[in-house]
């Protein structure tokens, strides 16, 4: 039907830039900070918290710091959601084939999967220098106190952010921007940074953030809800395990209510026990992170992407079969 051409346009436009967007991400991994979009959500929420939060020394305003919050959220938000909209409609008049470069282009600014994959390598190489060094390097990817960790708590941190960021970084992005086309993702990208620099209970750097960062911190569980999901699934689905009913217990062991899910689907697919002294252990039953378990995680990682490429390419065909 004719009124349904813009449709199957706009579905073969996205999965074209879905698929450059991740090999760019492949090939040349992050643009410079100079012009990366996150690099200014990050320089705008910055400025802003030190605004909407409070020194830790100063009286505690419960009320204010939240709507602060929440207020500096939604004008981030709308900013980013206007600069989107703004490109969606400039890139609109471009030729097909350039149309469909340039969306992946900016879209491939919006995830990282190969900063990602190098920076976990890194642990590794590291711990095969020293312990020291691995503690050093894994404290780039983690909030925790990495001072006392042991080799395999070093690992299981790695992996963990490996798993949990498999969604943050890349899954959740592409699922907005399904969803909402290049606003989504770029929404979605503003509310993980806002979590990731806002979203803490108590002090850090300086200020309190237990109800500054509230509202980011709920933005982001609210968004990465379905996508965390998705992630988790796809992880199994990708190595043929269909143990949903141990995936859902082991989610469900975390604090976060997203985390679990891509973490505790890492651990059941290499049968090995991800956890955070105190807090959680995922898949207790398996045996502790070794070696070559990180480049296992890796490789699990590495079929998640490959499934996503091919949903984009099927998805591509189909619709550009019905133009």
């Amino acid at each position: 039907m004719q009124w349904a051409d813009p449709v199957y346009l706009l579905a073969t436009i996205s999965a074209g830039a879905v698929l450059c967007a991740l090999a760019i991400d492949l090939v040349f991994g992050e643009p410079p900070r100079q012009v990366h979009p996150v690099v200014w959500m990050g320089k705008y929420l910055q400025l802003i918290g030190l605004k909407v939060s409070r020194s830790v020394s100063a009286k505690p305003h419960p009320a204010v710091e939240f709507y602060s919050g929440m207020g500096g959220w939604f004008i981030g938000a709308a900013l980013v959601c206007v600069v989107a909209i703004g490109l969606t409609i400039v890139f609109s008049w471009l030729p097909y084939l350039l149309h469909v470069v340039v969306l992946g282009a900016v879209l491939k600014t919006l995830l990282s999967w190969r900063m990602l994959r190098d920076e976990v390598i890194a642990v590794e190489q590291a711990l095969s220098e020293s312990i020291d060094a691995g503690r050093q390097r894994v404290s780039w990817l983690v909030s925790r106190n990495v001072d006392n960790l042991d080799e395999s708590e070093i690992r299981q941190a790695a992996i963990s952010t490996l798993a949990e960021n498999l969604n943050d970084s890349v899954v959740a992005p592409l699922f907005w921007f399904a969803v909402a086309g290049l606003p989504g993702a770029a929404i979605y990208r503003f509310a993980n940074t806002a979590d990731a620099m806002w979203g803490y209970i108590g002090e850090r750097h300086g200020r309190d953030w237990t109800w500054a960062g509230k509202w980011a911190a709920r933005a982001d569980d609210v968004l990465s809800w379905v996508p965390a999901r998705i992630t988790a699934l796809l992880i199994m689905v990708s190595v043929g395990d269909y143990r949903w009913h141990r995936l859902a217990v082991n989610a469900c062991l975390t604090p976060s209510p997203n985390s679990g899910w891509p973490m505790g689907a890492m651990a059941l697919v290499q049968n090995i026990q991800l956890g955070k002294a105190g807090v959680y252990i995922l898949n207790p039953q398996g045996r502790l992170p070794n070696s070559v378990d990180i480049a296992l995680a890796l490789n699990k990682s590495k079929n998640v992407i490959v499934l996503l490429m091919l949903i984009g390419a099927c998805i591509g065909l189909w619709s550009s079969s019905h133009l």
